[in-house]
């Protein structure tokens, strides 16, 4: 029973009916987009190549918005295990290109086409603790990423005055039904590349920190709003 509900849930209408109960469900939230011009303004008029980074607990939140993006081809990062193939499926169906692999399997090779398709297609996102944490730790694979594909990074944070959080390793986030949801983007973030192994970890844990910080950052403004 168990084997076959597994099979149900990578079929196109298990992945189909996901998508869409997800659709409906965020339209709940009252949602609100900070500092997105900038970004798009530099990506649609100067020809920037963006590269959006977030956490793995909060991408969830984003689908909602994210399905505006589908006009740009955008790529996502997305692991080949059973979880992936349902969320590769979403993805899809949000208009992203999603490229097999992750730290752990599959890696390198991912990493070619994500950069191919980065510089074919100027957006993508990549989820910087995926797939398996641990949380917050941000893996060298963004950092990569945007060295190769001369690309900016962009993080993007989600917070919502009342949420769940399931007990998984990155503590996911969902937003109870008609929560306010913020969804930030910082600002542009440009790392030079070098190959020296102590200034790679010196840009990576940069930032790391940058992220940590502007997320607290976000929640709290939230909370004090709220009040």
């Amino acid at each position: 029973m168990f084997v076959k509900m597994k099979q149900f849930i990578i079929t196109d209408f298990a992945q189909s009916l996901l998508y869409h109960l997800t659709r409906l469900y965020s339209k709940t939230f009252r949602f609100r987009v900070e500092n997105e011009n900038t970004w798009l303004k530099y990506y649609s008029e100067k020809n920037g190549t963006v590269l959006l980074c977030a956490y793995h607990q909060q991408f969830f939140s984003a689908i909602r918005h994210f399905k505006k993006y589908e006009v740009y081809h955008p790529g996502l990062m997305i692991s080949k295990s059973r979880d992936g193939e349902i969320v590769a499926g979403v993805a899809k169906l949000t208009g992203w290109h999603p490229v097999r692999g992750s730290s752990s399997k599959g890696g390198r090779e991912a990493l070619k086409l994500m950069v191919g398709h980065l510089k074919e297609y100027r957006l993508s996102a990549h989820i910087v603790d995926g797939p398996r944490g641990p949380a917050g730790i941000i893996k060298p694979g963004a950092i990569r990423l945007a060295y190769e594909a001369d690309a900016v990074i962009v993080p993007f944070y989600i917070a919502a005055d009342r949420a769940w959080y399931f007990d998984s390793w990155d503590r996911f986030l969902l937003p109870k039904p008609f929560a306010n949801v913020v969804l930030r983007f910082g600002d542009m973030i440009r790392l030079e590349a070098d190959e020296d192994q102590h200034e790679f970890e010196h840009q990576r844990k940069f930032l790391e920190d940058r992220m940590r910080r502007e997320l607290a950052e976000l929640k709290m403004s939230l909370n004090q709003n709220a009040r």
